[in-house]
């Protein structure tokens, strides 16, 4: 599964030993030392992943992340050595992914990569047909939500929720169950940090997050998906008229 990553980390010690770790998986690795430089050449080569230090000269990561999410649906792993629980919940609730603080192994971060890029990779097509309520189709074959005929863009555990939820339209979900199907090898995941994935899905595909449609909370339980509406049945021809069989 090799892939193109762009790992943005100030201290270069830091980022080769990532680069020597993450080359050693297969993967293309390109370095850039401070949040313009993520930004550009996120724009420029289109990386299938991004490993984002928080604490980095011109911009820093979570505004590097904020903007990536505005523009786009990458996949961001956070390295940070803030560690409280309310730091974490930033980080997730402005888009990123993952998050990992430091100091870290090399070993759980390239396992973290590789969970990423698992989730973020396409099922195959003839495997998933395309689930519809009401305007939400979601696709899980090619990786895709639209809204109304309009694309929406997800993060990989944003779409994992919904693909988890959409495997079972109607079915109440515990978050601990979502955390197990949607997020794999992640031992850090707390209950919370699926709220803050669901709150973010929400503002990008319901109309009013305080009465949501799609993505409906089952009090003392979790979440779940809306049912599809029944389609109609249709109505028999009247013999005698046209259009009757004769």
């Amino acid at each position: 599964m090799s892939a193109r990553i762009l790992v943005a980390e100030d201290d270069p010690k830091q980022a080769n030993l990532v680069r020597v770790y993450l080359e050693r998986e297969g993967h293309s690795v390109l370095l850039v030392g401070d949040g313009r430089g993520a930004l550009d050449q996120c724009r420029a080569r289109r990386p299938d992943l991004v490993v984002l230090d928080v604490m980095m000269p011109v911009v820093d990561g979570l505004d590097v992340c904020r903007i990536l999410r505005a523009e786009s649906d990458i996949p961001v792993l956070l390295l940070t050595a803030r560690t409280t629980e309310e730091d974490m919940l930033l980080g997730l609730d402005i888009g990123a992914d993952d998050y990992l603080t430091k100091p870290y192994s090399p070993r759980e971060l390239a396992a973290r990569v590789r969970a990423l890029l698992r989730r973020a990779r396409v099922v195959s097509a003839d495997k998933r047909a395309v689930l519809r309520v009401g305007e939400l189709e979601v696709d899980a074959g090619r990786f895709e939500v639209r809204v109304g005929g309009r694309p929406v863009a997800l993060t990989a555990k944003e779409f994992g929720i919904l693909e988890v939820l959409a495997g079972e339209p109607g079915r109440a979900f515990t978050r601990a169950q979502i955390i197990d199907r949607a997020f794999g090898f992640d031992h850090f995941v707390l209950e919370r940090t699926v709220d803050a994935h669901v709150m973010n899905l929400r503002r990008k595909i319901e109309d009013d997050v305080a009465e949501p449609r799609y993505v409906q909370t089952v009090y003392g339980r979790g979440y779940r998906l809306a049912e599809p509406e029944p389609e109609p049945a249709a109505t028999p021809t009247p013999e005698g008229t046209p259009g009757a069989s004769r």
